[in-house]
């Protein structure tokens, strides 16, 4: 499993450890704690989205060549169960990779084993521009 270099600032304070196990996977985890809590006392779905997200933007990024970035286009998600305490890990991979847009989907999983939610997402491969 490689952890990758890039690090954004909702990372840190949401917690949340981003890698890619392997080329077309992204991989987000992070540890429960009550400022992740929606007023139900479970945890946020906001925080589900931004797990999921960013882990299919690291498994995006894994199938890209140099000079290439992504960015969603959509993630369609959806609530199963909901969670409150432990350890929960997104689980993404890409289903297919056009030249143009990355299909992928993927799985929240409590530290039971439970799902708690699945999704699936569309992201635009973007050519960076080289710098003079």
């Amino acid at each position: 499993m490689t952890v990758e270099p890039w690090h954004f600032p909702l990372q840190d304070h949401l917690g949340m450890l981003v890698s890619t196990p392997g080329p077309g996977r992204g991989r987000a985890e992070l540890d429960i704690t009550p400022t992740l809590h929606n007023p139900n006392g479970v945890v946020h779905g906001a925080v589900l989205f931004a797990m999921l997200d960013t882990a299919m933007g690291a498994a995006t990024m894994s199938t890209l060549d140099e000079g290439q970035a992504c960015a969603s286009i959509e993630v369609h998600l959806r609530f199963l169960r909901p969670t409150s305490s432990g350890r929960i890990v997104a689980e993404t991979s890409v289903l297919k990779a056009g030249r143009r847009v990355v299909q992928l989907d993927g799985r929240v999983h409590d530290d039971a084993g439970d799902l708690v939610a699945t999704a699936s997402g569309s992201f635009a491969v973007i050519p960076i521009p080289p710098t003079p």
